[in-house]
């Protein structure tokens, strides 16, 4: 029996939820999300619907919406989104199992219905419209689906065909695929093919799936190496992975990492307070998930475009979750890679080769007094933090003028989250 996969998209997702808590129509509206207190150059996270019937494109810059449109912006709230999606991720759960889930975005997920269209006796078409109809009935946020055989033609079937249908829905299988979408233009509507590897197709002559597929596989390997064999896949059509394998993966290597985009540039010393609370911050969210560290890497930018990005990497004597260990790892490298005169822009922390902590090891080279009132110390900070608010707790110099843990610590994803403190 063939799968029957949907890929259910939020259309606009965090402009729609905007209009909602304004009691406004997604549909008709003309709003963006975009942070007022920014420069006119800021990017607009979602424009809603009717926007782009104007022809106003998501992802913008305010500056380049036509002036004689009149709309309504919208600072970004975060936390309203992530509280939208998970109401409905539960509308989700009304109809499949958590393990026929797979939640590919805040506002795009992937739904195995095959074992459930017996059950309700209903086509998988029948079964998407009643839970995009069930989305719009219980918040108010209107809903495209895919429909396919495949994970990769249901995501297809939405970005092509549901998105530009009046219905919002499409359906797809490796026949009625190959039957419509092979000689489809752009090549980069498809899924996976920017424009970096469409660039190189078209040096090769390949400007559709009906090229890609009719094209000598040794090319497409010496283009793209072994993403060809994706690519190869895709372009008739196949896709083997099932959201089985994407549950069942583990993979091999882990990271936790934390950047930012300064607003300014900043001088030697004031970047080390930067550094200091970024590390802080990551150690404090390891400990939290009871995971250590192996090693630590530092990436910067400079304000001067001039200067290649500087990158530095520390091991620690141990597997640690310890602040004062990664605070002083990380201000030891920046001091190493980052030259006294020059102005960073962008920084980026890493902490690599994240594995699960073990009990307190005793050694030679070990504090461990130090260490387990050191642990205690931690505890309480991130009680505090989970209790009043990730700034009822400060340190003195997250206070001054060039820190900006406050800001972030009132953001999710880089952007304000809506909620105060």
């Amino acid at each position: 029996m063939e799968r029957q996969y949907l890929c259910i998209d939020l259309k606009s997702f965090f402009a729609s939820v905007e209009c909602v808590e304004r009691g406004l129509d997604p549909m008709t509206t003309n709003l963006v999300v975009a942070d007022p207190e920014r420069c006119e150059t800021t990017i607009c996270l979602a424009v809603s619907p009717s926007m782009k019937r104007l022809g106003v494109k998501n992802r913008c810059r305010v500056f380049e919406i036509p002036k004689h449109i009149e709309y309504i912006k919208a600072e970004p709230r975060m936390q309203y989104y992530i509280n939208y999606s998970a109401e409905i991720y539960g509308v989700y759960l009304k109809y499949v199992s958590k393990d026929d889930i797979h939640v590919y975005s805040i506002d795009e997920a992937f739904l195995d219905v095959t074992e459930y269209l017996p059950l309700y006796k209903m086509t998988a078409r029948e079964l998407g419209e009643k839970i995009r109809q069930d989305i719009l009935e219980t918040v108010g946020i209107p809903a495209a689906c895919g429909i396919g055989t495949n994970l990769y033609l249901a995501k297809i079937a939405l970005d092509i065909t549901a998105k530009h249908s009046p219905n919002f829905l499409g359906e797809l299988d490796e026949k009625k695929y190959r039957e419509t979408l092979w000689d489809h233009k752009p090549i980069t509507d498809f899924w996976r093919i920017g424009r970096g590897i469409a660039a190189r197709l078209e040096s090769r002559g390949l400007y559709c799936m009906r090229d890609i597929a009719n094209c000598r596989e040794q090319i497409l390997y010496d283009l793209l190496g072994v993403d060809a064999e994706i690519l190869i896949d895709h372009a008739w059509g196949r896709e083997p992975t099932t959201i089985a394998d994407i549950k069942a993966y583990k993979g091999q290597n882990h990271s936790v990492s934390s950047g930012q985009v300064l607003s300014r540039n900043y001088s030697f010393d004031e970047g080390s307070i930067i550094i200091r609370e970024m590390a802080e911050q990551l150690s404090l969210e390891l400990f939290d998930m009871e995971l250590v560290s192996h090693s630590l890497t530092l990436c910067l930018s400079f304000g001067d475009k001039s200067m290649p990005m500087a990158r530095g990497t520390q091991r620690f004597m141990s597997p640690t979750s310890s602040s004062e260990q990664i605070m002083g790892s990380a201000l030891s490298v920046y001091e190493r890679i980052m030259p006294k005169n020059a102005y960073i822009r962008k920084v980026n922390i890493t902490l690599n080769q994240v594995v699960e902590e073990l009990p307190l090891q005793f050694n030679l080279f070990a504090d461990t007094e130090k260490l387990k009132r050191e642990k205690k110390q931690m505890q309480a900070v991130i009680g505090i933090k989970k209790k009043f608010g990730k700034n009822a707790i400060l340190r003195g110099t997250d206070l001054k003028s060039a820190a900006t843990a406050r800001e972030r610590n009132r953001q999710i994803g880089g952007h304000k989250s809506g909620e105060k403190g």
